[in-house]
């Protein structure tokens, strides 16, 4: 890894000695490539002061030094499956149908790449993609599908932490690292040789925890990962041990949220600040193979030809408000890293517009050159980042004062919708009458510990308004109430005379095996109630 520290120096200097590099204009030159680096579970807060000072993160600093930075960056969808296809289409969750984990986009769904390459671009894609239909476990289906059922479950596995001992352990995610060699393999042997532009997308699975020690459909994914290696990176003194409400004193789409994340239970503080420190450890390996990417475009002499985007699913709350995971709209959860640099992008530039996920795909088409459709719920970022390199085509405005971001699947006994404004962020759930909002003041509540939605009742109301105006989004509830419903039944009737063992045996095992008869009649409760007779 000295090795890697060198060559950054090099790569800062020389993009030190590049002067006025990022506001080159594109003109009638080719188009530039463009390689694109997501991650799942990283944090955006950690991309800028205060949240960088816990950890070593040389090549995210360095793309903020040489680029420009989004500080207010959001999801679309706190979660993998629905987040990417927001990414990948450039429309909101409820446009696609994204529901959860295992509905996403059709597998022939047109995206930005499928665009760009349709206009002279080569086009490659390694590791974690995740933004088709049919993923995940049984367990994560079925526990989206019966969120609304009157029963709390718990998943058998609480966060937990687990440690290489080895100090010279550095690659610990070898799947990641396997795909970043493969796109710099890539890189070395096919692009380099192009005549025409070429766009890489990687995708990585760090920072999101491992899969826990158990097997199968019982697996809880619960595990922080890492090496003494990683750790050195971490400045266990900066960590911060986050504030928690009494469980008493919980929004209650937070409270189901915690019992079923397994969180309700006594953590020591050692044991926060340990899952905490690893997360931020696995955080730096990200990093590195951020790095990895951004010296060999430098080794190949592309770093000149080439914009760099990174981003994330979403983020990871790292036992934040007593939860571990995404599926949230607070900040740890929600707000995801995104920094740009390359030819025509703004040196050292920090935007604080909100943004969110789906202004990738018009982005994308942006920097190409490319018409922008009509129909996307995204903006393209360019006219926020360089006042040189436009499309002659882009949209006039540059970007509304507001993000949407909604969720529908596990761990939440609620449909959730976040608006973003300035300072605020209003959070409604379900239709809007049967569960309370959340309204914070992130300019003087940044941790989000109080609800002032009482306290500011026209400034509730005029946000709430706001949202309906872009999401009907108690008719959206309604058609996920039903559509999980019906998603359920196929699924039982599929497994036929089995279904008992099936269902008594997911990631809910320990506390369904106790009391499975009253499980069942929860279950066949929720489906009589409000359901078409001729489904049931």
């Amino acid at each position: 890894m000295l090795l890697l520290w060198m060559s950054l120096v090099a790569v800062s200097a020389l993009a030190v000695q590049a002067p006025g590099a990022g506001e080159q204009r594109r003109g009638a030159a080719k188009a530039p490539n463009v390689v694109l680096v997501v991650s799942d579970s990283f944090d955006g807060r950690l991309t800028f002061h205060p949240g960088s000072q816990v950890v070593k993160l040389p090549f995210i600093n360095f793309m903020k030094a040489h680029g420009t930075s989004f500080l207010n960056a959001y999801t679309n969808s706190p979660i993998c499956c629905p987040s990417r296809a927001a990414m990948w289409s450039g429309l909101f969750t409820h446009l696609t149908e994204s529901w959860n984990n295992f509905k996403g986009l059709d597998p022939n769904y047109t995206t930005w790449m499928d665009v760009m390459e349709r206009h002279g671009y080569r086009t490659q894609k390694f590791g974690k993609l995740d933004y088709t239909s049919g993923h995940h476990s049984i367990s994560n289906r079925v526990e989206a599908w019966t969120r609304d059922v009157a029963f709390l479950l718990r998943q058998e596995g609480r966060p937990m932490v687990n440690l290489i001992h080895n100090r010279t352990k550095v690659r610990v995610m070898e799947r990641d690292w396997q795909n970043t060699d493969k796109a710099i393999n890539w890189l070395r042997k096919e692009a380099i040789n192009y005549t025409e532009p070429f766009v890489l997308y990687l995708g990585l699975n760090l920072p999101h925890p491992y899969p826990s020690p158990s097997s199968g459909e019982n697996f809880g994914s619960s595990t922080f990962h890492t090496s003494l290696y990683w750790l050195g990176k971490v400045s266990r003194d900066a960590i911060k041990i986050p504030r928690w409400s009494p469980l008493s004193e919980m929004h209650p789409v937070d409270y189901y949220s915690s019992y079923t994340k397994n969180c309700t239970a006594r953590f020591t503080e050692k044991e926060i600040k340990n899952i905490r420190a690893f997360y931020y450890a696995m955080c730096a390996e990200t990093d590195a193979m951020l790095g990895e990417m951004i010296l060999a475009l430098h080794q190949l002499d592309l770093l000149q030809k080439t914009i760099v985007m990174y981003s994330s699913d979403h983020g990871e709350l790292a036992m934040e408000h007593r939860q571990f995971y995404k599926m949230s709209m607070y900040e740890a959860s929600a707000h995801v890293p995104l920094l740009v640099m390359g030819p025509g992008i703004k040196v050292d530039l920090q935007v604080s517009n909100v943004v969110s996920l789906v202004d990738i795909y018009p982005t994308m088409l942006d920097i190409a050159g490319i018409p922008l459709p009509q129909n996307l719920s995204g903006y393209s970022l360019l006219p926020l980042s360089s006042e040189t390199f436009k499309n002659e085509h882009k949209v006039e405005n540059l970007h509304p004062p507001w993000i949407l971001s909604e969720f529908h699947g596990c761990n939440a006994n609620a449909s959730t919708y976040m608006l973003r404004t300035n300072h605020w962020k209003y959070i409604a759930y379900s239709d809007g009458a049967s569960v309370l909002p959340q309204l914070f003041d992130l300019s003087s509540d940044p941790d989000e510990l109080t609800n002032v939605a009482v306290k500011f009742p026209e400034i509730t109301y005029s946000l709430d308004q706001k949202l309906r105006s872009i999401i009907n989004y108690p008719k959206v509830s309604a058609s996920v109430h039903q559509y999980n419903k019906e998603q359920f039944i196929k699924w039982k009737q599929s497994i036929g005379q089995n279904y008992s063992n099936v269902i008594a045996n997911l990631r809910w095992h320990q506390d369904w095996q106790k009391e499975p008869r009253k499980y069942e009649s929860a279950i066949d409760q929720w489906l009589k109630t409000h359901m078409n007779p001729r489904a049931v």
